[in-house]
């Protein structure tokens, strides 16, 4: 019988690249999308605060567990840590979309450049990194990047916008760091823009996250 992935999304930008990613890499996979797309508005006007969102996300994966979901992934870096808390206590595993390429960035370098285009993303991400570093016995230093005028272009239709602002400040912070951590899915489309000597320098968490899911799935 094939195995499903449900995975929850919390705007609609991440759901065809994840699809697609899905079927290049697991495409014995079945996926079933859960989209929110109320949580990311509530959470910039709350200042980042996911206890107000909790029990609606957590039914979401409760339903996706109901769904007969084998994993659920976490699409959303705002909302992570909603997935390590619910992780252990369903029958499926809980994955967040940025937990391998977290992982990664700390094997990778020292000086760990974190670039988001929502502050509700930055915090989380951070911690994140630095829970890792913690269990790998690192010491790193983090150098955030906000880049919010890319998420009000991109909010206004303006994916162009939102490119070409974002590639500038990417390519200006990879002069400075060992590796760059991207903190949301929706960014990954940038680094197409960048110049091929720094792109190894980047870290997208769609295909690395979807990697780690395809290893669980598969008993790797």
């Amino acid at each position: 019988m094939d195995k499903k992935l449900a995975i929850i999304h919390t705007t609609p930008v991440t759901i065809e690249p994840l699809k697609n990613l899905a079927s290049e890499l697991i495409p014995e996979v079945k996926v079933i999308n859960l989209l929110d797309d109320s949580i990311l508005p509530q959470l910039i006007e709350n200042g980042g605060n996911v206890a107000e969102v909790r029990e609606r996300w957590f039914t979401y994966a409760k339903i996706a567990e109901s769904l007969g979901a084998d994993v659920i992934l976490n699409a959303c870096s705002s909302v992570g840590e909603l997935a390590d808390e619910l992780n252990g206590k369903l029958s499926v595993p809980v994955i967040r979309i940025d937990e391998a390429m977290t992982e990664r960035a700390v094997t990778l370098g020292s000086v760990i450049g974190v670039v988001a285009t929502l502050s509700t993303t930055l915090k989380p991400t951070i911690n994140l990194i630095r829970v890792k570093a913690e269990k790998a016995g690192k010491r790193v230093t983090v150098e955030p990047v906000l880049v919010d005028e890319a998420y009000k272009l991109l909010m206004q239709g303006d994916g162009e916008g939102h490119d070409r602002v974002l590639a500038k400040r990417l390519n200006d912070l990879a002069q400075k760091v060992d590796v760059v951590v991207l903190a949301q899915a929706s960014m990954a489309r940038v680094l197409d823009r960048l110049p091929d000597e720094i792109k190894d320098k980047f870290l997208t968490s769609p295909r690395l996250g979807i990697i780690k899911v395809r290893d669980i799935l598969r008993g790797v």
